[in-house]
């Protein structure tokens, strides 16, 4: 079966996405999916995304890690399929979409989209870290000397650590620039290496600046090595709402392949 697909990224975090509306793509199918985003043999991305139908919004996200597993939200792949969607004419500047995590709206100006993530009204935290889930887990944890910091070798172990468990979670390597200014170099499970940027990681960063009084800014800016994202949200009794993402999603290439 030929298969058109299209390659996305949003600031150097890669995906595949297919539009699956006529249900084509077998979901389970998790070999296939893994050899599509190996770099090496296949197209390669740090994830896999279908568009699917749904009777209630625009559109379905269902969003695959490179290893070939189903996974939870991941915030610049939503923000890629909202600007694969207007590509292909199903939106306009406007979007509502259901992904795993729940409903979330959109707004895409000139490249630039603006996702809005799911409330947080939980941010634990610990002697030398946070933990929260904006969508994805996430360890956030604040280093010196970022650039030279070994992420990968570090994140893989705590990704595994307790209290994560088998599930794992993904690992957050935070400088501050100034005092709404934050660098962020993220380890992603599923991924099992450091990607260029991580939506719902920066998410999880500005949150956890705010919750540990780094910074008194409601709108952060966050360095990632594939460029710069920005978090806007709203305090409230119980923790943060009205959160979103910010940044630039692109349309990169297309092409055919077999299933």
């Amino acid at each position: 079966m030929q298969v058109t697909f299209y390659k996305y990224q949003g600031t150097g975090n890669d995906f595949i996405i297919v539009d699956n509306r006529s249900s084509q793509i077998d979901k389970n199918d998790t070999k296939r999916i893994a050899e599509l985003c190996d770099r090496r043999f296949g197209i390669g991305a740090d994830g896999f995304i279908l568009l699917e139908n749904d009777k209630n919004t625009d559109f379905r996200m269902v969003y695959f890690n490179s290893d070939g597993n189903e996974s939870t939200m991941c915030g610049n792949g939503g923000r890629s399929i909202v600007a694969f969607a207007k590509d292909i004419g199903l939106i306009e500047s406007e979007a509502e979409f259901l992904a795993i995590d729940g409903l979330h709206k959109a707004e895409i100006n000139d490249g630039s989209v603006k996702l809005q993530m799911q409330d947080v009204d939980s941010i634990e935290a610990h002697k030398n870290h946070l933990f929260l889930d904006t969508g994805s887990p996430h360890h956030v944890e604040m280093v010196s000397n970022l650039s030279e910091f070994e992420v990968k070798t570090n994140g893989a172990k705590i990704r595994y650590n307790e209290p994560y468990g088998k599930a794992g979670s993904n690992v957050n390597f935070v400088e501050q620039i100034a005092d709404d200014t934050f660098a962020v170099r993220t380890y992603e499970r599923g991924v099992e290496d450091e990607t260029l940027s991580c939506g719902t990681g920066v998410t999880a960063v500005a949150l956890a600046m705010h919750k540990s009084e780094k910074s008194m800014a409601n709108n952060i800016t966050l360095q990632t090595q594939g460029g710069e994202l920005s978090v806007k949200f709203r305090k409230n009794d119980n923790g943060y709402e009205d959160i979103w993402l910010i940044g630039p999603a692109k349309f990169v290439f297309k092409g055919e392949i077999v299933w």
